[in-house]
């Protein structure tokens, strides 16, 4: 894309994911058309600007994201729950003109707890108070943490848990490297396969078998 003000080479770029959430990227521009685009970042190391002609479509929702700040905390409802994550539709926000909300929750950002699914974490028309991340400017949405407005367990349990404590609990799973093991209701341990038994482990199953071997002989 040449710029007015650098039409010595091609300055911009807008990539198939800016240019348009309404049209077909193939059908948005054509070779020679002119466009306005928004800047949303400079390449240096590229010499050229990345923009996008999605923000310009859409002024009213560029202006509410580009308002937010990091750690502030939004209010909204749950409008979908997608296997990648959750949109919420926030009630100070306006409307996605093409996703169910315009705050989006990552899966690794719904909870502190391991869960199967989204659904068990939240459900839809649910309302949610999550804390801000960052402005996607790619699909135009606000990323949203709800796990952040929660206590983290882990910070809990370091507090009143001492080096050198024995502690019991239930497997979970077992990997190449070793074993999980939950310790309490939101925390689980890794054990690594090093430090299951002073004999070499080939595999977690393998130690599992002869210690069971061990107690029913005993």
């Amino acid at each position: 894309m040449t710029l007015d003000a650098f039409i010595a080479r091609p300055l911009g770029f807008v990539g198939s994911l800016d240019l348009s959430w309404v049209r077909f990227s193939a059908a948005a521009v054509e070779v020679g058309d002119r466009i306005t685009a928004e800047v949303t970042a400079v390449d240096l190391e590229q010499g050229r600007a990345l923009m996008s002609t999605a923000a310009t479509e859409n002024p009213e929702l560029w202006a509410f994201l580009k308002s937010l700040r990091a750690g502030e905390i939004l209010s909204g409802r749950i409008g979908s729950i997608e296997r990648f994550g959750v949109f919420v539709a926030l009630d100070d926000g306006p409307d996605h003109p093409v996703f169910p909300g315009v705050g989006f929750i990552t899966i690794p950002e719904l909870s502190w707890r391991r869960f199967e699914t989204a659904s068990d974490v939240v459900q839809v028309g649910q309302r949610v108070s999550c804390e801000f991340l960052q402005f996607d400017t790619t699909n135009g949405e606000a990323r949203l943490s709800l796990r952040a407005t929660q206590p983290d367990p882990f910070q809990t349990f370091a507090e009143i848990t001492t080096v050198g404590e024995t502690l019991q609990g239930r497997v979970t799973k077992l990997v190449p490297f070793g074993v999980f093991v939950q310790v309490t209701k939101d925390i689980e341990g890794l054990v690594h396969l090093q430090e299951l038994s002073w004999t070499p482990v080939e595999a977690p199953g393998w130690w599992f078998k002869s210690a069971t071997r061990s107690r029913s002989s005993s």
